[in-house]
């Protein structure tokens, strides 16, 4: 038994090893050692997020049923831009990294392991900048609940590696997947909750709503922001069950694609 526990923290601490050398490759491969280099994984989301909340706070009302836009804006699309970075990168992820295949150590799953924890990374910590800047400025107040915030960027994260997940998997298996991926998730963003809260909504459609997991994770983000007075709508134990059932289905397909993949 000990000799077993043994061996697993020495496979775990591997895989760790690994997927933190995919990191790395992954980030000077695509933006280089020169110029800004590894601060570019910070610095797309800051301009995505900055920019979106500066346009948002000039061009509407300070407020909304409320609550001030700032803190909507990027409360809603910090954890947005998680999820479209997380599938944007997921797609042929494996194709374009099928010769590190030859390797033993390094699977379809570490590869993409990889690719959402960079995503995932950089997108909170530019959150954290911009939400840091527009606290000095004046423009939100610092969150209520951070439990809450945590728990709902918890979810979020782990939301996105499953989609990214099963989309990386699906786009080696259907040519399709990778043509349709743009319009899916453009056509998905009323359904992400970014721009909009549960409770903003006619009572007979946030059923509907709340089937999004993504939707749950930033009502419980703007809940720890705004406290009782964002009324906030969100099931955590259904949130918790079609999280785990989405991450089941990725690690299960990201087993399995690795027939499908077109090593060059």
């Amino acid at each position: 038994m000990y000799d077993r526990m043994l061996k697993l923290i020495d496979d775990f601490s591997l895989q760790a090893r690994v997927i933190y050398a995919l990191i790395m490759r992954e980030i000077h491969t695509r933006y280089g050692r020169e110029n800004l280099g590894f601060f570019w994984v910070l610095g797309e989301p800051i301009l995505f997020c900055g920019g979106v909340t500066i346009l948002w706070t000039a061009i509407r009302p300070s407020h909304e049923h409320g609550l001030p836009m700032t803190a909507i804006v990027i409360t809603g699309y910090v954890p947005l831009t998680m999820w479209r970075h997380c599938l944007g990168h997921s797609v042929k992820a494996f194709e374009a990294n099928g010769s590190l295949l030859f390797h033993r150590q390094v699977t379809p799953f570490t590869i993409i392991v990889a690719r959402a924890v960079l995503e995932l990374m950089g997108t909170i910590m530019a959150g954290m900048i911009v939400v840091l800047g527009s606290i000095l400025f004046g423009f939100m107040k610092p969150p209520q609940y951070y439990g809450m915030v945590y728990l709902g960027l918890f979810f979020q994260a782990a939301f996105c590696m499953a989609t990214a997940m099963i989309f990386a998997s699906l786009s080696e298996m259907s040519e399709l997947v990778e043509k349709i991926m743009s319009v899916v998730s453009y056509l998905a963003l009323p359904f992400t909750g970014a721009f909009t809260m549960v409770d903003w909504l006619p009572p007979k459609y946030r059923w509907y709503m709340m089937l999004s997991p993504s939707v749950d994770n930033i009502e419980m983000i703007r809940e720890g922001q705004f406290g009782l007075n964002a009324h906030a709508h969100y099931d955590v134990l259904y949130d918790s069950y079609i999280t785990f059932f989405l991450l089941l289905v990725g690690v299960y397909l990201t087993l399995r694609v690795r027939r499908f993949i077109l090593v060059q």
